[in-house]
């Protein structure tokens, strides 16, 4: 019998269509629709939110997060994060009354959270809108072809990863929003990888020669409880020996240690899982391991509740530096993944069985994978934590001299941005580098978010919405955080409104001051966000109070 042809793609039309679901496709998806468009929002994990839910990592943040920095849909989300936890479990009267709840207690960040309570939050942000029907959402689905006629982009295929079934996706502007820039390449878009040449824009801190390769490490994020009582050591993984005896050029040491190095100074340094007995955890403030990205404290529960804490490993031992994801094949790529799998379970099997404990002897059989709370049955995330995309080639380039301090000079700021569609701030932070690169870690100012870094040069109807904007590698560093990538996505949405209410292209709004400026007051005016900084923040950056200034201003 000769084999069926494959039956033909379902097509579908939108005013938006949304490829990649993280935070930056959910904002752009979600404003979008707030605002009166129809969006199809596709996303290969059955989860939305990217790097905060399947890739598991607690928000990166600068220090005014609390206050008008963040929009009012970013707040949205953090506070139903929080409202979550009071409404469901039984915190303390202390946890209970505390305005600005972090579940985990974590010092990373002001809000860590399990991923599985961001992924219901996002979900029912989003679930009047699927209920009207104005938002789709074509859940584990993944892009496989775009077409292309001149400079637009006619339709994406995605495909169900469960059942195999293609969709034809067709909308007048397209999004991607995909952790790695999966459309730049589907669509023959004009893109970047790796690290540019100093000469190139001039950078300081940029390689002599450009470096495609050069491209920070993944890290596959675990979950683990504190569970005395019983022996949950893993089987030891198959290429244990390796991690545990490979030593990088610029490290101090095997990863399978608590030995790594302080990303600003390089210098080495020593950091335990508990820094004192690990019964004691929950009331502990140490500086340690388990504290960094904590995701449940027990002192935020009353007592009685049957569980234990849970910490979140995105920690320099398992950050995968051997084998890039991008330029190379795709079984390459996916004996990259799998190497960075196995370390992290390397990683665990060393903690349970030959770590030092810190009152004496060696192992902690007592910590347990718990992924349950990122959606797996392993324990390990859904997804590896993306720091670097593809970058397209945009009608404008951030790079180092317009956020660099040191490029810039100490109190001179930011560069001001006229076509700024929102702000951010983390340090310019990249992680050791699939090319022999140890970390970059500098210091730059509160910046803008140019509107033109969204718009690639060479499409007119497709808008970058992840950490694929017009950036260079090593702005890269400081744009790809949680609430930028959110803002990056809200930006989008925004401007996908005007450019139909206007029947303009994204760079006709980009060109024209009277629209850019429209778009501007329905950003800052009907959507609350900030388009630029106090000066005094912008230009001199006051110290970060604790919880951000300890770890957190360098570590995602």
């Amino acid at each position: 019998m000769s084999t069926p042809a494959p039956a033909a793609p379902t097509e579908l039309s939108a005013d938006l269509v949304v490829v990649g679901g993280g935070l930056g496709g959910v904002a752009a998806a979600l404003t979008a629709a707030r605002l009166g468009r129809r969006v199809i929002l596709t996303e290969r994990s059955p989860w939305l939110g990217g790097q905060l839910t399947t890739q598991g990592v607690p928000p990166d943040e600068h220090a005014w997060i609390e206050g008008p920095a963040a929009s009012p849909s970013y707040t949205e989300l953090r506070e139903g994060i929080r409202n979550h936890y009071r409404r469901l479990h039984p915190l303390t009267g202390e946890a209970a009354a505390d305005e600005h709840l972090n579940p985990g207690a974590g010092f990373v960040s002001r809000l860590c959270a399990e991923p599985r309570v961001a992924a219901l939050v996002l979900e029912e942000m989003m679930s009047p809108l699927l209920s009207s029907g104005r938002l789709q959402w074509l859940r584990e689905h993944e892009p496989m072809a775009a077409t292309r006629e001149g400079d637009r982009v006619t339709s994406v295929t995605v495909r169900s990863v469960r059942t195999g079934t293609e969709t034809r996706l067709v909308a007048p502007l397209v999004a991607d929003a995909t952790e790695l820039g999966d459309l730049l390449p589907l669509a023959g878009v004009e893109h970047v990888l790796g690290a540019e040449a100093a000469a190139e824009f001039g950078e300081l801190h940029a390689p002599d020669a450009a470096d495609p390769l050069d491209q920070q490490a993944i890290s596959w994020c675990c979950a683990l409880e504190w569970a005395p009582g019983a022996d949950h050591t893993i089987p030891r993984p198959e290429r244990y020996h390796h991690f545990a005896t490979q030593v990088a050029p610029f490290w101090p040491g095997p990863q399978l240690s608590f030995d790594d190095v302080e990303p600003i100074s390089l210098e080495r340094r020593t950091r335990p899982v508990f820094a004192g007995h690990p019964d004691e955890a929950a009331e502990s403030t140490a500086k340690d391991l388990w504290h960094y990205r904590r995701i449940l404290a027990r002192k935020n529960l009353r007592e009685g509740f049957p569980g234990g804490e849970v910490t979140l490993v995105n920690w320099p031992q398992i950050d995968y530096w051997d084998a890039p994801l991008l330029g190379v094949s795709e079984q390459e790529a996916a004996a990259a993944l799998e190497d960075a799998r196995q370390l992290t379970l390397s990683f665990v099997h060393w903690l349970q069985t030959e770590a030092p404990r810190s009152e004496g002897g060696h192992g902690y059989p007592e910590l347990r994978l718990r992924g349950d709370v990122l959606g797996t049955a392993d324990g390990l995330a859904l997804e590896p934590y993306i720091r670097e995309s593809r970058r397209i080639k945009a009608l404008f380039t951030v790079h180092e001299g317009h956020i660099g301090k040191e490029m810039r000079g100490e109190d001179v700021g930011s560069e001001l941005f006229e076509d700024s569609v929102g702000t951010g701030y983390y340090r310019i932070d990249l992680h050791p580098s699939t090319s022999g690169r140890s970390y970059v870690d500098i210091d730059c100012f509160p910046f803008q978010i140019p509107l033109g870094a969204l718009i690639p040069a060479d499409t007119v109807n497709l808008l970058a919405a992840n950490k694929n904007i017009g950036t260079t590698h090593i702005t890269n560093g400081a744009y790809r955080l949680h609430p930028v990538e959110w803002s990056i996505g809200e930006a989008v949405g925004a401007l996908v409104a005007l450019c139909q209410d206007r029947g303009a292209t994204p760079a006709e709004v980009h060109a024209d001051p009277a629209l850019r400026a429209e778009l501007q007051r329905l950003l800052a005016e009907d959507l609350g966000v900030q388009l630029r900084w106090e000066e005094s923040i912008r230009r001199n950056l006051p110290e970060l109070d604790a919880p951000i200034a300890a770890v957190g201003a360098h570590s995602g």
